[in-house]
């Protein structure tokens, strides 16, 4: 006869305040007896952009090692699920009440994390080392999204990552990015044969900074309401482009999700000059769910 297994896992809503808003991920504060298929399994059941999984640290400078996984695949590293986790860290005790710095182990190394005070407090993520890779033709990225040539803005498309490649494609206005989908089929242009599948993001700066959508289908995410792994090199490549400023000390926020009903919004702060001294991503976390899963 089997025997059941129960399992306790809270649910939260990333980069918004206000319930049912922003990104929604599964925290499972002790999955010491789950293995990678397992954890697969579970997040394919729940279906949301990821599911985190919280394991006692191999790194005594690690406050707990988290694994992420999508619907389809794990993650080297992924923003809302580490300032969710986080959250949920926090609550729970695992991370003492009041501590406002830490980090977490996580496939990419560790990633630090910086907690405002507040009962609703400010969490941020130090976004990992940003590298920029190749550059893609305006007419075809804007033929796959189903936009006109004329609707991008003249800086080229590029590959930008921390961790989760990234095409980065900037448009005119908010209109435009709202235009825009994008399939399997089509996401599978950007990539060469039996490479890593890419998430592709689609912005229009904004006085405010910018306002963005992403799109995953190869990880089984159709459009993601909040990238947080995604907004630091978003902030690089805007640097990068002349379309937010290079200045030490700078923030703006990416306004995401908005077309799916789920609004997000990412704040950025720039450290040093061009971000040399570190690109910090940060939003504030609603719980919404305390549950059990049973599994035979």
């Amino acid at each position: 006869m089997k025997t059941s297994h129960s399992l306790r896992y809270r649910v939260v809503d990333v980069f918004t305040d206000t319930p049912l808003e922003g990104n929604a991920l599964a925290v499972f504060p002790d999955a010491s007896d789950l293995d990678g298929e397992r954890m697969q399994k579970i997040a394919r059941e729940l279906n949301l952009s990821e599911v985190t999984f919280v394991l006692p640290a191999t790194r005594p400078d690690c406050a707990a090692r988290v694994r992420i996984f999508t619907p389809s695949k794990e993650m080297v590293f992924a923003g809302h699920p580490t300032i969710g986790t986080s959250r949920v860290l926090l609550d729970e005790g695992i991370v003492s009440a009041g501590t406002t710095s830490f980090q977490l182990e996580e496939l990419v190394g560790p990633v630090s994390v910086r907690v405002d005070e507040g009962s609703n407090p400010m969490i941020w993520l130090r976004t990992p080392p940003i590298e920029f890779g190749r550059q893609f033709d305006r007419a075809m990225c804007a033929r796959v999204l189903g936009l006109e040539a004329e609707d991008l803005l003249d800086a080229v498309p590029q590959l930008v990552s921390a961790g989760n490649p990234t095409v980065f494609v900037a448009v005119k206005d908010k209109e435009a990015v709202d235009r825009c989908s994008l399939d399997t089929q089509g996401s599978a242009v950007f990539r060469d044969d039996n490479a890593e599948p890419l998430c592709v993001f689609v912005f229009a700066p904004t006085d405010d900074g910018a306002y963005s959508r992403m799109f995953a289908p190869e990880y089984g995410i159709v459009e993601d309401p909040a990238t947080g792994s995604s907004t630091g090199p978003l902030a690089a490549f805007m640097m990068r482009h002349g379309l937010v400023s290079r200045a030490a000390g700078t923030r703006f926020v990416s306004e995401q999700g908005t077309k799916m009903n789920r609004r997000s919004f990412l704040h950025v702060h720039i450290h040093g000059e061009g971000g040399q001294d570190g690109i910090d991503v940060g939003g504030q976390v609603v719980p919404v769910v305390e549950a059990t899963m049973r599994l035979g």
